[in-house]
């Protein structure tokens, strides 16, 4: 189970570095960010001070600076197709723990 976690966490924090390089570098070109793709979540990102795990706090903080980023990302952990959790996105699992567990 702790290595799947770390394998998760390793994961998310690979996707959230590219796509804050992607965000970065489409600002740069347009002066503004792209939120066209967005799926519809409107929870807010959990605090990351909340969390006791260092690598969970750092992909909070991540998360919490580009939600319109994950937001666009289809949620690879399939808790959108699940009848429990019915995410709308990459970003439906920091409004809560889902993504630090």
């Amino acid at each position: 189970m702790k290595r799947q976690y770390i394998g998760f966490t390793a994961l998310c924090l690979s996707l959230l570095f590219f796509a804050a390089a992607m965000e970065a570098a489409q600002k740069g070109a347009t002066g503004r960010k792209d939120e066209s793709l967005r799926r519809g979540e409107n929870g807010a990102t959990l605090d990351p001070r909340m969390l006791g795990d260092p690598r969970a706090k750092e992909a909070y903080a991540i998360a919490k600076e580009i939600p319109w980023v994950l937001d666009s990302i289809y949620c690879f952990c399939q808790c959108e197709e699940s009848p429990v959790f019915r995410h709308k996105s990459l970003l439906s699992c920091y409004v809560d723990k889902h993504a630090a567990m």
